[in-house]
């Protein structure tokens, strides 16, 4: 049985240079072995790392690098089989990230599994533990890596994204749908599992799955993000916790019930529009950039790499690597070489504007843009004009949540459904912020605040 939900509220934005599937031109290119693969702690937000290698030690994919301080249970695994080459660190000795020399034949750890009916949810966990799985799972309240030992309400998995550049998960899935279905059945010896899709997906080969209650949620973007999912479904309350992982992780723990192997191959979208070559590419987690953009850019020094998606991922570089939660890379122009001898009086044929101030509306609202990172304007006062509250679908008050949090009013943080949201919910309304606050940032600063004070 299936639920469906309409988003009204949300705002689709388009833009130039996304990655066109096969059936459409398109192509999902295998990446050669690079030199040099790197994990960084950094993108596994609360956890405190302790390592478990030194340099000059040979891992195999699926070996431990680090792992969590606080409990020693979650690992954090190697993506291929090598030398640990470096451990980088920064300042006050913080581990930036660890490197591993790529062995030209690949090896993996070898897990023993069973089938997944024969598992406990204790026996499951462990597994997904040892095998570096569970470091993909994520809990909320915080938006931190779940902590395995907690009993969660149920487990959310979005299986679709409309944010800008997007991959598109049915690319990814072709050919893996069973183990994407076993992933799930998976989840399902832990808790409840909860899957979101969109309308679209109704009759994809990725269902029917007996073991997991459908969400079918149709409406415009962020209503492929589980946050939106989590409101609508089943709302976290003061004192409980809900677990999510992302659909391409799904699909590692099918595989691993399957081969007995964890494998951290992925299919990512690489797109932009000063990406050379928009397309797919199948790659393991910490790949190298510049492997990954190996096509190249367009414009030399006036290009941003965006690790992740444009609302949402890190500003980077092409000497970086791969995001261990990144679903996609995106080339965009940085906007630092623009002149505009006009200033906000020219007519904006090719620009994006959510009211009707620009010509470009003119010429249809459906198109895609070539959109530069550039701000347009400074920080400013904020102003209560419902502005978030027109594209945020979630039933709390955004901008009386985020002054809340500016002012470090923590029982109104509380009353106003902070425990519900992570930053990535706030993306579309930092997109569309006339004050150019940085949402995303006040409120991981500000989940990180609570969590710190109700430890």
């Amino acid at each position: 049985m299936k639920t469906l939900y309409k988003i009204k509220k949300g705002l689709d934005l388009k833009l130039e240079g996304m990655a066109q599937p096969p059936q459409n031109g398109g192509s999902v290119n295998g990446l050669p072995l690079a030199e040099t693969y790197a994990l960084r702690p950094a993108d596994f937000t609360g956890v405190v790392v302790r390592l478990l290698v030194r340099e000059g030690d040979m891992v195999k994919a699926g070996d431990a690098l680090f792992c969590d301080k606080a409990t020693g249970m979650v690992k954090f695994a190697s993506p291929v089989s090598g030398k640990v080459a470096a451990i980088v660190r920064g300042e006050r000795r913080k581990i930036l990230r660890v490197e591993i020399e790529a062995d030209k034949t690949q090896g993996s750890k070898a897990f023993s599994v069973k089938a997944i009916a024969d598992y406990s949810r204790d026996e499951m966990v462990n597994l997904l533990c040892e095998a570096g799985l569970f470091a993909f799972v994520r809990q909320r309240p915080y938006d931190v890596i779940a902590c395995p030992t907690d009993a969660p309400k149920g487990i959310f998995v979005s299986a679709f994204s409309k944010m800008p550049l997007a991959a598109d998960f049915n690319v990814v899935a072709t050919g893996q749908e069973e183990d994407f279905k076993n992933g799930l059945r998976a989840l399902a010896r832990i808790s409840k599992v909860h899957l979101g899709i969109s309308p679209e997906q109704i009759n994809s080969p990725l269902l029917p799955v007996s073991e997991v209650s459908v969400n079918v949620f149709d409406g415009p973007n962020p209503s492929g993000n589980v946050g939106v999912h989590i409101n609508h479904a089943d709302p976290v309350n003061k004192g409980e916790t809900v677990w999510t992982i992302g659909a391409e992780a799904v699909i590692m723990i099918g595989r691993l019930l399957r081969t007995g192997q964890a494998d951290f191959t992925r299919i990512i979208a690489v797109g932009g529009s000063e990406a050379v070559k928009p397309c797919y590419v199948k790659t393991p987690v910490g790949t190298p950039l510049k492997a990954v953009f190996a096509a190249g850019v367009k414009q030399g020094g006036h290009v941003r790499i965006v690790n992740g998606n444009p609302l949402v991922g890190q500003k980077s570089s092409l000497d970086d690597y791969l995001g261990a939660f990144s679903t996609e890379v995106c080339a965009l122009p940085e906007g630092d070489d623009v002149v505009e001898p006009f200033g906000w009086i020219a007519p904006r044929l090719n620009d994006f504007s959510t009211s009707y101030t620009y010509f470009s509306r003119l010429f249809g609202g459906d198109r895609a843009y070539r959109l530069d990172c550039r701000i347009k304007g400074g920080e400013r006062r904020m102003i209560m004009s419902g502005e978030y509250d027109r594209v945020f679908p979630m039933d709390i008050y955004a901008g009386h949540l985020v002054k809340a949090i500016i002012t470090g009013d923590i029982d109104r943080q509380e009353a106003l459904g902070i425990y519900e949201v992570a930053p990535e919910d706030f993306a579309v309304a930092e997109f569309v912020d006339s004050s150019k606050l940085e949402l995303q940032r006040i409120v991981r600063e500000g989940l990180d605040i609570l969590r710190k004070e109700n430890s």
